[in-house]
């Protein structure tokens, strides 16, 4: 697995594992957990577009740092999703 991938992954870790749990926790039934996926979604969303345009302004990497993606989130507030 390539490091890019891995971190992309990590950045969404979080809502995957919420998501996951979700569905153990009732059953599968996934209408119950479809905040967690609508999350997961808005989550994947946000960072493939911090990713994008990273790479437009020719930064690297594409994805942000651990580190990197704290300090986004806290400059914005929190989570967006």
């Amino acid at each position: 697995m390539s490091s890019a991938l891995k971190c992309d992954l990590s950045s969404i870790l979080k809502e995957t594992d919420a998501s996951r749990q979700c569905m153990d926790d009732n059953n599968y039934r996934k209408d119950m957990c479809a905040s967690y996926f609508l999350k997961y979604k808005n989550c994947r969303k946000f960072w493939h577009a911090v990713m994008i345009q990273r790479r437009r302004d020719g930064v690297k990497p594409n994805m942000p740092t651990a580190g990197e993606r704290e300090n986004i989130l806290k400059s914005i507030g929190g989570t967006p999703y």
